[in-house]
């Protein structure tokens, strides 16, 4: 019997529905491969080729997210595999369901403690016809902060917005070519900067495989972050920033307290700890 981790297939894809459901241990380059022939893709990039297991149980995510939201956002249902044996379903195939309990945000982020990811359907999005990167030169956090906040607010509509930490803030268009030209030339008169070949997005992913730590902030303070911080990459909506050193656990303690109580009851022999 195959292992969980090597259960790798794309059960289900429907690309009128924008929807499919693939066994945990495909990869994210598999998926996006297959995808690629229907115009379609998965909107979630964190750095390195993870499953999509490792993405759900880890809460993994990359500079897309500004748009498209993390997996939580992009999960619309799951089938676990609970410490005991039993595997549980939750939510649908459609991306308008209400079927059951909301499985898949309670293991987003679980590291595996509540049990093991069997299956996950997802929701999709249509492949841009265009792509266009504009890199803006930031000189001190109160920069960062303006510019940042200039392309937040404006009539723009960036897939991706980080701040390379120290030195460049990186926007991402993505659409029709010629809404794709619009928007990055308004940037650009808004804020500077240059059009950037997609090695900026090369350096956040290796600085972001590489971070040991993600210290969370209110988005309004970014400038008073940066100012404490030598070398990161921000992810600024999302208020997340991938560090290099270790950051202690920052969450809330009731959500910390509550997790424990779903662990206590999907686990209360401590296997998966």
């Amino acid at each position: 019997m195959q292992s969980v981790s090597e259960q790798r297939r794309i059960l289900e894809h429907e690309p009128g529905d924008l929807t499919c459901i693939v066994e945990a241990g495909i990869t994210l380059s598999a998926l996006r491969a297959a995808l690629a022939e229907h115009g379609q893709r998965f909107s979630l990039d964190p750095p390195g080729d993870p499953t999509l297991g490792e993405c759900l149980l880890d809460d993994l995510a990359g500079p897309l997210c500004h748009r498209f939201g993390t997996m939580r956002d992009l999960v619309i249902g799951v089938t676990v595999v609970l410490p005991d044996g039993t595997r549980a379903n939750s939510g649908g195939k459609v991306v308008k369901n209400v079927a059951g309990y909301d499985l898949g945000k309670i293991f987003c982020g679980s590291e595996g403690r509540l049990g093991l990811i069997a299956r996950v359907a997802l929701r999709l999005h249509p492949r841009p016809e265009a792509e266009r990167t504009l890199a803006v030169p930031v000189n001190w956090a109160s920069d960062a902060q303006a510019k940042a906040r200039a392309i937040l607010r404006a009539p723009l509509a960036p897939s991706a917005v980080d701040l390379v930490w120290p030195g460049r803030l990186a926007v991402l268009f993505e659409a029709g070519r010629r809404a794709v030209d619009e928007q990055f030339a308004a940037a650009r008169e808004l804020v500077g900067g240059a059009e950037d070949s997609g090695s900026i997005w090369e350096a956040a992913a290796d600085r972001q495989g590489q971070a040991r730590g993600r210290l969370l902030f209110p988005p309004g303070e970014l400038a008073a972050n940066l100012a404490r911080l030598e070398e990161a990459v921000v992810r600024i909506s999302a208020g997340v920033a991938y560090v290099p050193q270790p950051v202690a656990d920052r969450r809330d303690p009731v959500e910390v307290a509550l997790a424990e109580r779903v662990r206590a009851q999907f686990d209360p022999q401590g296997v998966l700890v």
